[in-house]
């Protein structure tokens, strides 16, 4: 089984209704016949990252458990960003490039222990160690899953960052 970190965000809107739908689109689309295992961190409210908007973000860590031999990285961005679209088609950008509020934000942070970096996707994630609201689910999650580049767990990359709130 290879274990699958997402992270699902939301500042705008019913945000803990969008959580989670969004959670139900992601079980249905990564596993339609419900054998994976998934399991969901408690949400966690934080300021937005990257902006700076009156309305916090509330955030969810999710784990999808899939067989290892219908793992493929970029059909699972592929699935996340089709539940993004589905929950809302705006942009997490203005036209000037800057982030906006959004209705439904999914990450893919991590699929195992696979490095993956093109001109689609990055993974682990590149900027999970700036994140807490990403770190502390994936530490309470997997806490045994190493970054593996860093070779430091998500529980080392919080408390090296100094900054565990949320």
């Amino acid at each position: 089984m290879t274990r699958i970190h997402i992270n699902i965000g939301s500042n705008k809107g019913d945000r803990a209704a969008l959580i989670e739908r969004a959670v139900a689109l992601i079980a249905y689309r990564l596993d339609p016949a419900a054998l994976a295992q998934i399991r969901l961190a408690p949400l966690v409210e934080s300021a937005p990252w990257g902006f700076d908007p009156p309305n916090p973000f509330l955030n969810l860590g999710m784990t999808v458990d899939l067989p290892a031999d219908i793992v493929d990285p970029h059909r699972l961005l592929s699935e996340l960003q089709a539940v993004e679209r589905e929950i809302s088609a705006a942009s997490h950008r203005d036209s000037s490039g800057a982030y906006v509020d959004r209705e439904i934000d999914i990450d893919l942070i991590a699929v195992g222990s696979m490095v993956v970096d093109d001109e689609l996707l990055t993974l682990p994630h590149p900027r999970m160690h700036l994140r807490p609201f990403v770190l502390k689910p994936v530490a309470e999650l997997d806490p045994d899953w190493t970054h593996p580049l860093t070779r430091l767990t998500a529980a080392e990359m919080l408390n090296s960052s100094g900054d565990n709130k949320c």
